[in-house]
């Protein structure tokens, strides 16, 4: 494991580090350098985020949590600034291994697993591997659904079947406008002033990254195989608390089957937040999180 200084962003959270986790070799199934941003006291707690997105969307979320946790914002594979690596796989399994791989690799125990949207279906399917690893798991507006991202506008619905139509599909992605992308976020979001301007410079920093466009491609393209894992939830033996906005884009039907498969779970409706609660609604996953016995 090498450790750089935490020059890679131009987001500075207070306490924190960025660290790189090194391939270590076959087992690390071709997914390269992970990038994790650390910092805090306590037992630990990783936080996983959701498509085009890295760990500084917990930004708001690590300072309230820090006194309690220490805790552990992994980049997801090909995302942030972990490695980018040619041909790699961007379904569940694949993502959930590099989870698995930070917290194997760095000897993690009684670990409290925070995700939001996809991260919160990674967050789900983690603690079923791990059983003996894994304390709790705080699940946000899991992205478990058909829809998804195309139910936020007609903006997004647009650009995620450009994205992927063939032919054009990689230069559209290669094309991210600045008005456009703060339409696209601002439609998983109620109180849109919840998404500053140097996040958005951020995202749109780590967009230009070589490679990157295919990572964002292989992504959305491979979402049907979060819906797919939803038949992992019921082997998860740690506590779940199912934490979803009121105005998320689950639909009602979406958020009633998660709660079939999970009926020992603890639910909380957030009023008047949308689908990134990190960002415009912090204080109840760390009202959740630091009041855990």
């Amino acid at each position: 494991m090498s450790v750089t200084s935490d020059t890679e962003s131009g987001i500075r959270i207070p306490g924190t580090s960025s660290h790189f986790l090194d391939p270590a070799g076959p087992g690390d199934q071709g997914q390269g350098r992970l990038r994790y941003v650390t910092g805090g006291t306590g037992a630990p707690l990783v936080m996983l985020h959701t498509v085009r997105t890295q760990a500084e969307h917990f930004r708001h979320l690590i300072p309230l949590v820090q006194q309690r946790y220490t805790v552990y914002a992994l980049d997801l594979p090909g995302m942030g600034y972990s490695q980018i690596v040619p041909g790699a796989s961007y379904q569940e399994p694949a993502m959930r291994a590099a989870v698995k791989r930070l917290i194997t690799e760095l000897g993690l125990r009684d670990v409290t697993l925070l995700g939001e949207s996809m991260g919160a279906v990674l967050a789900l399917t983690t603690a079923a591997d791990l059983p003996g690893r894994v304390r709790r798991v705080v699940a946000v507006n899991p992205y478990d659904y058909a829809g998804g991202i195309a139910r936020s506008s007609l903006l997004a619905r647009l650009m995620v079947t450009g994205v992927l139509s063939p032919g054009v599909g990689p230069r559209i992605a290669r094309l991210e406008p600045r008005p456009v992308m703060r339409a696209v976020l601002h439609g998983g979001l109620v109180d849109t002033d919840a998404l500053r301007e140097d996040y958005l410079d951020e995202l749109l920093k780590v967009g230009r990254r070589p490679g990157y466009p295919a990572v964002a491609r292989a992504v959305y393209a491979n979402l049907p195989s979060l819906i797919a894992a939803r038949s992992r939830y019921q082997e998860v033996t740690a506590p779940i608390h199912l934490v979803y906005g009121q105005k998320d884009w689950s639909r009602a039907s979406d958020r009633q089957a998660d709660r079939r498969l999970l009926p020992s779970a603890e639910f909380t409706e957030v009023p008047d937040a949308g689908h990134f609660i990190a960002l415009e609604r912090p204080d109840v996953p760390a009202i959740l999180l630091n009041s855990t016995p």
